[in-house]
């Protein structure tokens, strides 16, 4: 269920793709009610009606909620959508770690950066009982301040 700019998902206005991946599809969108951009992430109609993947993706979004941690993308919001259900995050500007190595090793400075900003966000996780379970290059945000873990 591919959105097209212009689409509402409660005051959300999807502005335009930005990916998708194991978990549904990601678009950069305008909160409306607090004049910023956020993601939103929607989890396709198709695996909605997958108890396993809904399951999965509730967790995602109460396991993240539940933290706030400079080095864990933040929510905002959970909603539905045509019966699907949604995350809205802060928008992260930057590239996956994954982007990053493509472009060649990480000078040691950079690699060492990134994995002290995982581990303390994993810290984090860890302390407060939640176990992230999908943690790969394209799930880590790097940006000029830090690495995010965006599940």
């Amino acid at each position: 269920m591919p959105l097209g700019a212009g689409t509402w998902l409660d005051s959300f206005e999807i502005v335009a793709p930005l990916g998708a991946g194991g978990m549904g599809e990601v678009y950069r969108a305008r909160d409306t009610v607090l004049k910023r951009d956020v993601a939103i992430k929607v989890l396709p109609d198709y695996w909605s009606r997958d108890p396993e993947r809904l399951h999965r993706f509730e967790l995602e979004a109460q396991a993240a909620a539940a933290l706030t941690h400079p080095n864990i993308v933040s929510i905002h919001h959970v909603g539905r959508y045509n019966g699907s259900p949604y995350i809205v995050t802060e928008l992260l500007h930057g590239e996956t770690l994954r982007d990053r190595l493509r472009h060649g090793p990480l000078p040691l400075h950079e690699a060492m950066d990134i994995g002290m900003d995982i581990a303390g966000g994993l810290a984090a996780a860890h302390d407060a009982g939640i176990i992230h379970r999908d943690l790969k290059p394209e799930n880590i945000f790097v940006n000029q301040r830090r690495a995010r873990q965006n599940s």
